[in-house]
């Protein structure tokens, strides 16, 4: 029998949906005082190389001529090999935002008409510093194939149970079963890591997941962890890895990458603790060297949080035990980790809006209440305050930009009202406190999508939760589908694509109602007509090229029949 989870805390299901894929290409800008060159390199390729494998065409070079002297880009044209002129203005632009001087920091923006992707590709939002007289900076652009999805991996059906192959080999067959609210990571290499959830185990059973796996080199490996559901974990000595320990089966945690390239882990529900009772967990733990290491909380369920003085660390310090809570790294490495659904300081389990950073081992509160069902206070809208604070609420999305801003955005939870269902609120916490940056301020708010591929001030996702989010390489944030409200105010799961740029949104894909099957096409080939079903309570990951990579959820097959996915996208974004 299959369990279909109500994940709102309240009324609703989950739903999650997808992406398409881009072929990117790296650019490198190399000024010097009297010339500029334009080469392109490794289409496709996860990180820039400058003379491309045997076999493949070779790069094409571009001259930027023109007054190079003090360049602010008057005067400036860019050629192709032939030396004929490239359309720049109009659809395309070449700007330099401050002159190149020895020692000066800048910015450069190149742009193309992308009717014509062979002479020139867009590029935007690359820095560095001149020295003395050669100057290279590192820029990103994209062909006329971007914005489209490919099916990469898994099945186009429902219900699939995991091919799990031998542990720690790698097989075109193997797969993980469909399922929904894993982990993931990307590790320094850019393979793609996935932990637990709750789905199918390698004998179609369903129930709560404790495999590792790893995506590489278009495979999957089963890594660790059992291939049956509902496994207790093995907690070994606080601070020890071992080779035997494991987390506990689970779903709904939330996970990050440190500095260092360590994975981690927090929390989550079911049957992850010790003694395999089952219920909401905040253990922390660290996968390091192929080994787990149970670093903090407790191996029981449903524990309270301990909450010390806000704003200093304490060893005994720990968030209460919770599901689906969101979380950040900052530019130091250190995790923050905000509200979710679960227990606080006292007795009893709701939705939370405390703020945590957990950093050289030990936990701070600093911020947020801790008692459950506390509602937003908004302030107004675009200023910070220290009194503003995001209501209580789980499934929510989360990024951080290019300056270290943190950004909340929807779930389910309280709003200004104290009123609780979707959210579609959008928040921006810096230098210590919280801005209320867009969306509504009450619950239950319809999308208003405008035009597709068309940025206007009005244009704004609708409320939901269990989406998923991630930013590109220039800077801008991404949504994706959900469980929450159409252009209708009808509710079900989305597949719709929002871009979140220099302060407004814009609809990029998808559909605007809800509750759409899958388009797939043909396996590893983008299409413009490819798109996920409309699905929640999925996982992301991005790739070293700002690829986003898509897998299973809760949602739609290429039939239109709704239950657990482990179909595996690749999008890439303008």
């Amino acid at each position: 029998m299959i369990r279909l989870r109500i994940t709102k805390r309240g009324t609703t299901a989950r739903s999650r949906v997808s992406l398409s894929e881009t072929i990117s290409r790296t650019l490198l800008l190399v000024l010097t005082t009297e010339v500029a060159t334009l080469v392109s390199v490794a289409c496709g390729g996860s990180s820039p190389v400058v003379s491309p494998p045997s076999g493949n065409t070779p790069p094409t070079t571009y001259t930027i001529g023109g007054t190079v002297s003090g360049l602010s880009g008057t005067g400036l044209v860019l050629q192709n090999n032939a030396g004929n002129n490239l359309p720049i203005g109009g659809n395309g632009s070449f700007t330099f935002s401050t002159p190149v001087n020895s020692g000066a920091t800048y910015d450069v923006s190149v742009a193309t008409q992308p009717s014509n992707p062979t002479q020139g590709c867009g590029v935007s939002n690359g820095t560095g510093t001149a020295n003395a007289n050669v100057t290279t900076i590192q820029v990103v652009c994209t062909n006329a194939a971007n914005n489209e999805w490919t099916w990469v991996s898994g099945a186009n059906l429902v219900n699939q149970p995991g091919v799990y192959g031998s542990l720690g080999t790698a097989s075109p067959t193997n797969v993980p079963g469909a399922r929904q609210n894993p982990v993931g990571w990307t590790d320094a290499l850019g393979n793609l890591w996935l932990f637990g959830g709750y789905g199918f185990d390698s004998t179609g059973q369903v129930g709560d997941l404790n495999d590792l796996w790893k995506y590489s080199a278009g495979e999957w490996i089963w890594m660790g962890g059992a291939n049956v559901v509902n496994q207790p974990g093995v907690f070994g000595t606080l601070g020890a890895a071992a080779p035997g320990n494991i987390p506990g089966a689970r779903d709904s945690g939330v996970s990050w990458t440190d500095a260092s390239g360590n994975f981690w882990l927090f929390g989550g529900t079911d049957h992850d603790d010790s003694t395999n009772t089952g219920g909401f967990l905040n253990d922390l733990w660290k996968y390091s060297a192929g080994e787990w290491t149970w670093m903090g909380g407790s191996n029981l369920p449903n524990q309270l949080g301990t909450y010390g003085t806000q704003g200093t660390a304490a060893p005994g310090n720990i968030p209460g035990a919770r599901v689906e809570a969101v979380n950040w790294t900052d530019a130091a490495g250190n995790l923050w980790l905000f509200g979710g659904y679960g227990f606080g300081s006292s007795a009893g389990s709701g939705n939370f809006n405390d703020l945590w950073k957990y950093s050289a081992g030990e936990w701070t509160w600093m911020g947020g209440s801790n008692v459950y069902g506390q509602p937003g206070t908004y302030g107004i809208q675009g200023t910070a305050a220290s009194s503003n604070v995001p209501g209580a609420r789980n499934s929510a999305v989360s990024w951080t930009d290019a300056s270290g801003n943190f950004w909340l955005f929807g779930g389910n939870g309280l709003d200004s009202v104290g009123a609780s269902d979707d959210l579609n609120d959008l928040w921006k916490y810096s230098a210590g406190e919280w801005t209320w940056m867009g969306g509504s301020n009450v619950v239950n708010q319809p999308g208003s999508y405008g035009t597709l591929g068309a940025t206007a001030p009005g244009s704004v996702p609708g409320a939901r939760q269990n989406l998923v989010s991630w930013t590109d390489p220039l800077g801008n944030a991404w949504l994706l589908g959900g469980y929450g409200l159409d252009s209708t105010g009808q509710s079900g799961n989305l597949n719709d694509l929002w871009k979140y740029s220099a302060g407004e949104w814009t609809w990029m894909g998808g559909s605007n109602v809800v509750n759409q099957q899958g388009s797939y096409g043909t396996l590893g080939a983008a299409a413009p007509g490819n798109v996920p079903g409309a699905r929640n309570s999925a996982t992301t990951w991005t790739d070293a090229s700002g690829n986003l990579w898509l897998f299973g959820g809760n949602g739609y097959d290429s039939t239109g029949a709704s239950s657990y996915l482990n179909d595996l996208w690749k999008y890439g974004p303008e």
